[in-house]
């Protein structure tokens, strides 16, 4: 007798595209209904393109006729409104759902560790707020969560009356992030789908509130929690953040690519670290120079600005008081300046 769960294994083997994890893992099933021999699934994508949700449509139709027992076969998929989707594809468009009072979900990702990323994070979050905008900050990097540090606050979460996390802020921004919910030194040993669990609480189960705009500061790479980020929420766009030399934009562009292939729009490119100003006033490019802005010009997106080394900087970020905040008017605090304003025109 065919069953739900008959229907459920099959559906492992339809694949995202252009990612080796299936569809079933990825909890995009939003439906199964068995009637004898008749069969009726729906997909909930809440990221991707009209071409994406083609593929999944074909791949799963071709699978499910192939199990024993289906005689009549109807698959749906719920694309994101504005993926204008073929009428071949008889593609059901539903109105984009984001994150309740959010207006603006923005990811700040890098192809590797180490280029300052969440610096950048939390200096460009604050910098928004300093312009006058209503911030949050979420923290996707469950294994080295550093934004409680970065933003100088351990304050724990409360919980509403209705059952959701209460972000506590810091310096007017509203933040998130494992560090908060563990002990300093506790390591987080999780394997891929407790990790896309927990991002996907950190969107639907905290009370964010209204804001202008939620920066995502993701971990280095293309895994696990930049995935589960696109098929949980809508995303607005990507900033792409890397230092000049060839070895950072190499990874740089794998990241570029993860964006373009689950149709996030790319804001533009940052290049940390980009150069040093000696007490002399010698200007030295210890990493190289001008790789952020000719990989922008090479892709054509957009190049956000350059964000030299000053001591303040990394000073700020260990002391829990970013730069931006510390004092705006200063050329460390600037650089962030000017890119937030880039961003908020960018993003409307």
């Amino acid at each position: 007798m065919l069953t739900q769960q008959n229907i459920l294994d099959a559906l492992r083997s339809v694949h995202y595209p252009g990612y080796s994890r299936d569809v079933v893992s990825f909890g995009l099933v939003r439906n199964i209904a068995v009637n004898g021999g008749a069969v009726s699934v729906s997909f909930q994508l809440n990221g991707g393109n009209a071409d994406i949700a083609r593929q999944i449509k074909e791949a799963a139709e071709a699978v499910l006729r192939a199990v024993k027992g289906v005689e009549q076969l109807h698959v749906e998929v719920v694309a994101p409104a504005g993926a204008q989707a073929p009428a071949q594809a008889q593609t059901t468009l539903n109105q984009k759902s984001g994150v309740p009072g959010v207006r603006r979900i923005v990811a700040v990702a890098s192809g590797k560790g180490g280029v300052g990323k969440s610096t950048v994070s939390v200096n460009l979050a604050c910098a928004l707020r300093q312009l006058g905008a209503a911030v949050g900050l979420l923290d996707c990097d469950i294994y080295g969560p550093s934004i409680p540090l970065m933003m100088g606050t351990r304050e724990k979460p409360t919980v509403s009356a209705e059952e959701k996390l209460v972000p506590p802020s810091s310096h007017g921004v509203k933040l998130m992030s494992m560090g908060f919910l563990i002990d300093d030194n506790a390591p987080v040993i999780w394997r891929g789908p407790m990790i896309m669990k927990t991002i996907q609480q950190f969107i639907g189960d905290v009370e964010w509130g209204a804001l202008d705009y939620l920066l995502v500061d993701l971990p280095p790479g293309t895994g696990d929690a930049q995935i589960s980020l696109c098929q949980t929420v809508p995303l607005d766009g990507g900033v792409i953040v890397t230092t000049p030399q060839e070895a950072s934009l190499g990874v740089v562009r794998k990241g570029i690519a993860m964006f373009e292939k689950v149709n996030v729009p790319i804001l533009g490119i940052v290049e940390n670290m980009s150069y040093y100003i000696t007490p002399n006033g010698e200007r030295v490019e210890i990493f190289g120079h001008g790789g952020g802005r000719a990989e922008a010009e090479r892709r054509k997106i957009p190049f956000l600005g350059e964000i030299p080394i000053f001591v303040e900087i990394r000073l700020g970020g260990d002391a829990g008081v970013p730069v931006v905040v510390s004092d705006s008017q200063k050329p460390p605090a600037q650089a962030f300046m000017e890119i937030a304003k880039t961003l908020r025109t960018a993003l409307g």
